[in-house]
């Protein structure tokens, strides 16, 4: 998910842990060049990864990065 507001860029991975190794969402934002496309703007850009769990039925972690 793309989020565009206030002059800053968030993108967005969600994963579900029972499903991924942890560090996975933040992982495939980074592995498929999400932010790429968005670059060109100039603007401060986040990558974020939340993960969830399954059993819970609640986030459990999640991973901030300015890129």
């Amino acid at each position: 998910m793309a989020v565009l507001f206030n002059g800053r860029v968030y993108l967005f991975e969600f994963k579900v842990v029972e499903m991924a190794s942890a560090g996975a969402a933040l992982a495939q934002l980074k592995a498929r060049r999400y932010a790429d496309k968005y670059r060109a703007l100039g603007q401060p850009m986040y990558l974020i990864g939340v993960e969830f769990s399954k059993d819970q039925r609640n986030a459990r972690a999640f991973d901030v990065e300015r890129a």
